[in-house]
Parts: structure tokens; sequence; C-alpha cells
């Protein structure tokens, strides 16, 4: 199996604790993989092209944060490495630990690959779902929320591609971009149970809290800032259907 997949760990240069803590996970299965240097938001002098602070502020109702920004530049590093190998890519951030039986999974999922394009293999939240196929042991669903998080996920290189294509311009959480059906037009489905969870650490390459909704009158002017960009873009960030 080891020229049928990629496996990228994303994760800083600067956090050797954590990245000591996955090669002893990583231990565990007989997978050849490799860490990806994230991209430091806290580094960043100025913001990236792709984002603009006063387009997100009025689409958005918030700004991301320089992590949100460096985390969501991280994935897509990955996402093109995936394209220039052009290997079905398992994409894990630094704080994952893996299910007992997680290599012959991924085998079984690899094996099944026509089941999937993008498949995401761990969730923060518990979301209901509908069952699209029965692969071994395993369920592949199709969420009927967000699950947020992206820890670990599966993704082929077509895929990989139209992820950049849609990302040209960054202004939401790279773990929601990936559910922004919507936007990319891809189905993010997910594996149960899932075969990653996280050990519950601080993220070093996202800072992201709990935000308060968007409430009120401040909601109101966001719809209609929506409903212009959907009008005048040809990309817009929130199409419809």
């Amino acid at each position: 199996m080891t020229q049928e997949i990629q496996i990228l760990v994303v994760s800083l240069q600067r956090s050797q604790d954590r990245r000591e803590k996955v090669r002893q996970e990583l231990s565990k299965i007989n997978l050849p993989w490799e860490f990806l240097d994230a991209v430091d938001g806290s580094l960043m002098s100025q913001p990236p092209a792709e984002y603009k602070p006063s387009k997100v502020k009025r689409l958005q109702g918030y700004l991301l944060t320089a992590n949100e920004i460096g985390c969501y530049l991280s994935h897509k590093k990955a996402w093109q490495c995936c394209v220039d190998q052009n290997l079905p890519t398992l994409i894990l951030e630094d704080d994952f630990t893996l299910a007992a039986d997680f290599e012959n999974d991924l085998k079984t999922l690899l094996e099944n690959s026509d089941q999937w394009d993008l498949l995401r293999l761990q969730g923060l939240y518990e979301v209901p779902y509908t069952k699209v196929s029965q692969v071994g042991n395993m369920t592949i669903v199709k969420n009927q929320g967000d699950a947020v998080g992206a820890t670990g996920y599966l993704v082929k290189p077509v895929i990989a591609q139209r992820l950049i294509d849609a990302s040209r311009e960054i202004y939401e959480p790279v773990d929601h971009f990936l559910e922004h059906h919507q936007k990319h037009h891809l189905d993010f489905l997910a594996i149960r149970p899932y075969l990653i969870d996280i050990t519950r650490v601080k993220s070093t390459i996202d800072d992201r809290s709990e935000r308060e909704p968007i409430k009120g009158l401040a909601k109101r002017i966001r719809s209609v800032y929506r409903a212009l960009d959907r009008i005048c873009s040809k990309h817009p960030w929130f199409p419809r259907g």
C-alpha cells in the first residue's frame, strides 16, 4: 500500500513537542509519512493576497485570526502536494490519535476508493447523518451538519485541485470551507465510526475561539452584502443552492 497513498502531517516547525507525539502515534502503523511545514500565521507581517479583510468583515461579520489564515494556507499547501504527487492523500493536523485498527481500515478505504472523493475521518461534534454505503465494518455517510474540524481527512488529486481552485479568496476557516458544498460543489462525506480523534491539546496553527453569532441589525446588513455579492460577483462567496 506504500505507493497508493501519501500521508502528510501539517505541523509548525517550532512545535517540536507535538512532532514527537506525532512520531510516537505514527509508529503504530507501517506506512511512510512526512511532516508538511505549516504556515505560521503569527509570523505573517501582512495578510496574503487571497485574504481581503474589508470584504471578509462585510460578508462574514468578523475577521479571521492570523492563525486561522495560516491554517487555511497550510491545508492549501497539502492540497497542492496531493496534486503534485498525483496520489490520494491523508491530511492530518498534529493533534490526532488513531483508532486501534487504523491501518487495516485505511487499506479498506483505499480498496474502495470509488465510494468517496473527499472523506472526513474525524469530527469534533456529533451531527445527524444519512448512510451512503457500507465498506467493510465502516459506514460512509453524509453528515447533515458541520461536524467541525480538519484533523484528518482523505482527498484525491482531482478533488484537491478543485479545492485549490475554489480557494482563490480566503474568507472562512478551512474546516468550514471543506463543508461549504455550495462553494466547491463537492460532497465531503464522512466515515463512521471515525478513525481519528484529537488529543484535546490546544492547536498551535489555529487559535479560533467560540464566536458570538451575528445577530440583529448586523446580521441584516450582512445579508444585504451577501445578496449584492451574489448579484455582482462572478464567484460569489455564498452562492445559493
